[in-house]
């Protein structure tokens, strides 16, 4: 015969076996709702964040604030107030119209009419000519007009950038800004640089707010758009981005509907 004890303590065996299985399931219990672990694991995969204690725990009061937000609707009879419904459907409607619209126009794509206009217009900017050029910057005069009787009489221009430049980011490329254009640079070293021939140092140096300049040219050349098939895809993305584009295409999808629908 099994005693009255040893009947208690498998019985609460049984009951670990069975409670336990069910609560690691569970993320949380709230008033008695349990919330699956399944939901924890999709909102902590959503934050993008690494998974770690912290962040789960994070993503748990989350989902414990709006477990007690829908109880509590609930509790109070909004969940069946029509004027909650109404919002409801708004917005679950506002998703929808946002979600096959998107979809629409993933599927079909940008017209080859619109990206060649989009190409047109970007062109445009890439009018004019770029400079590549070096500069030794310092913070006097008397400075500057040294370094440049230094380069008249023939001393190297990159090892002067490299030993008395006090610009951190060209100094030790010998004073190498690559290609520019003149609208990248502070108005004086611009006026000054496009003068510049091939090859040629200022014959001053060029004051601006940052100091003293001595330019050399080395190079120009006219600016060229890149092929419309290298930037592609950011010329969809600017046409997607259009509000113009997107009434006329939602217009276009609204038009395409209603002819293979049956309204009667």
């Amino acid at each position: 015969m099994i005693s009255i004890p040893k009947i208690l303590s498998i019985t609460a065996l049984g009951a670990t076996l069975i409670v336990g299985p069910v609560f690691a399931q569970n993320a949380v219990i709230v008033n008695g709702k349990p919330i699956p672990k399944a939901q924890l694991d999709k909102l902590v995969q959503k934050t993008g964040q690494a998974d770690n204690p912290q962040v789960r725990d994070q993503a748990r009061e989350m989902l414990v604030t709006r477990e007690l937000i829908l109880q509590e609707a609930n509790n109070r009879g909004l969940s069946q107030s029509d004027a909650v419904k109404e919002q409801i459907e708004q917005s679950r409607m506002g998703i929808l119209v946002a979600a096959v619209f998107q979809d629409y126009v993933e599927k079909e794509g940008v017209a080859e009419a619109d990206l060649k206009a989009a190409y047109e217009s970007v062109k445009i900017q890439y009018a004019g000519k770029e400079y590549h050029v070096e500069h030794i910057l310092v913070e006097k005069e008397a400075d500057a007009k040294a370094i440049t009787a230094q380069l008249k009489a023939g001393a190297n221009f990159e090892e002067l950038a490299k030993a008395k430049s006090k610009d951190p980011g060209s100094a030790p490329t010998g004073g190498d800004l690559g290609w520019v254009s003149e609208k990248s640079l502070v108005p004086e070293f611009s006026k000054a640089m496009v003068q510049l021939k091939k090859g040629q140092i200022t014959d001053k140096p060029v004051k601006t707010q940052f100091g003293w300049h001595i330019i050399k040219m080395d190079d120009v050349r006219d600016v060229k758009a890149p092929p419309m098939e290298e930037i592609k895809d950011q010329l969809k993305q600017m046409i997607a981005s259009d509000q113009n584009w997107q009434k006329a295409k939602f217009t276009e999808m609204m038009q395409k509907l209603r002819a293979k629908a049956k309204i009667q």
